[in-house]
């Protein structure tokens, strides 16, 4: 890791000169260690000064000859990293239906237990009934409940009677809300208004599994449609692949992200795809653990998930080598075991160093997502979403998920009891 410059204020006089009324509202974080970007050595014995939810100066502790309040002592002292973006999450689950009527203790549990406690302060909720969605967004920026910065893709664009089997047991009113165009122009229709409903991104599942252990695949055309319109809009377009025919259609229609790795195929990845995929910077989320949670509930041997999981954390070796881009996700939502420490080991597995892998929590979605001046580091000016861990990551990556605060823009979301 390299140094970093530090802007701060501690040194200047002008940081003491504060009005007293100014003052009270800045709160202090301190850290034991704090790691400004992922590629910065990290500053010992540091301090953040954060007013109204952003962050106002960084530095080590001789440096900031300042004193404030404390956010929460009991988020003191521990290593601290901007806050974490899961970019693949659902809120299908029965605990978040109804959540207009649903108590803001049950939502804030949920929400909790699935995503803050494990440090996300920004999630990409990649296909769910929109309405409901939106209602969890509200509450959570109205301050009902505490909860992470929500993006989502609202419906699911899928090929026409293309709802996967593995989706088939959700309740009937979510599925009636997933979009199936058959034409390009009912695309772009339904898309559109997708969109303009308040979704944040487009998700195209292009080949889906059906109960007869067949694909039903997403037309070119459909799939170019629905990609331009969102692109219209300076929106991303994210891609359910499910093999490499999948994929090659993802990158015909110009796709930005793949939301998951491939998984079946048994060969390595066809070289020109590589390629492809490389130079046109498409951005990938692996979520190696949703394979052996998918093969486990089809009570696949243990010897054989290991087996089938390292093949494709072996497949996707020479997309990390080369300087392919990577984002986290876990499909937690759609997984009711929501511990990402296991999807932290594959990455490592898979050639990541712990840079890359907190780059692909941080500024990796930040510049996915065009915000990399608002979020992803700890910087002046930057909102102050911040993840307070017990341990560091650099000693084992397993760390990541040592959560002791979330903090977003400057409130604490999640304290560890």
């Amino acid at each position: 890791m390299r140094s970093v410059r530090v802007i701060f204020c501690g040194l200047s006089l002008a940081c003491l000169a504060m009005s007293a009324g100014a003052a009270e509202k800045a709160v202090m974080l301190t850290a034991t260690k704090l790691y400004t970007a992922p590629n910065a050595e990290p500053l010992k014995d540091a301090l953040v000064l954060i007013r109204d939810g952003k962050i106002e100066s960084v530095g080590t502790r001789d440096q900031m000859k300042l004193t404030a309040r404390k956010l929460a002592p009991a988020c003191d002292g521990g290593t601290v990293l901007a806050g974490f973006q899961n970019s693949h999450v659902h809120f299908i689950e029965p605990s978040y239906a109804d959540a207009k009527s649903k108590s803001a203790a049950a939502l804030a549990s949920q929400i909790e237990s699935m995503l803050t406690r494990f440090g996300f302060t920004t999630v990409v909720d990649t296909a769910s009934d929109p309405k409901n969605t939106f209602v969890i967004r509200q509450r959570i920026e109205r301050g009902e409940i505490l909860g992470p910065r929500i993006l989502t893709v609202g419906a699911g664009v899928f090929p026409p009677g293309g709802l996967p089997v593995y989706i088939s047991d959700l309740p009937r009113e979510f599925l009636d809300t997933q979009l199936m165009p058959t034409t390009a122009e009912e695309a772009r229709r339904v898309v559109r208004h997708n969109l303009d409903q308040g979704a944040d991104a487009t998700k195209l599942f292009v080949a889906t599994p059906q109960a007869d252990h067949s694909l039903k695949r997403m037309s070119l055309d459909v799939a170019r449609a629905a990609a331009e319109v969102t692109h219209s809009e300076h929106k991303l377009v994210m891609v359910h692949a499910t093999d490499f025919e999948g994929v090659r259609l993802a990158l015909a229609a110009k796709a930005d992200v793949l939301v998951h790795t491939v998984f079946e195929e048994e060969s390595p990845w066809p070289q020109d795809m590589l390629d492809q995929l490389l130079s046109t910077g498409t951005t990938i989320a692996p979520t190696f653990k949703l394979f052996s949670y998918e093969l486990k509930k089809g009570h696949v041997p243990e010897d054989v998930i290991h087996q089938l999981v390292m093949r494709t954390v072996e497949q996707f070796k020479p997309f990390v080598s080369r300087g392919g881009k990577v984002i986290f996700g876990t499909d937690v939502g759609y997984m009711s075991d929501y511990d990402p420490t296991d999807e932290y080991a594959l990455m490592a597995r898979a050639g990541m160093t712990t840079s890359q892998i907190l780059a692909s929590l941080t500024t990796e979605p930040a510049g996915l997502w065009k915000e990399s001046d608002r979020r992803g580091k700890i910087q002046e000016g930057m909102d102050a979403d911040l993840v307070v861990l017990g341990s560091d990551p650099a000693d084992d990556v397993r760390n990541f998920t040592d959560v002791r605060c979330s903090i977003r823009a400057g409130k604490v979301i999640y304290l560890k009891k």
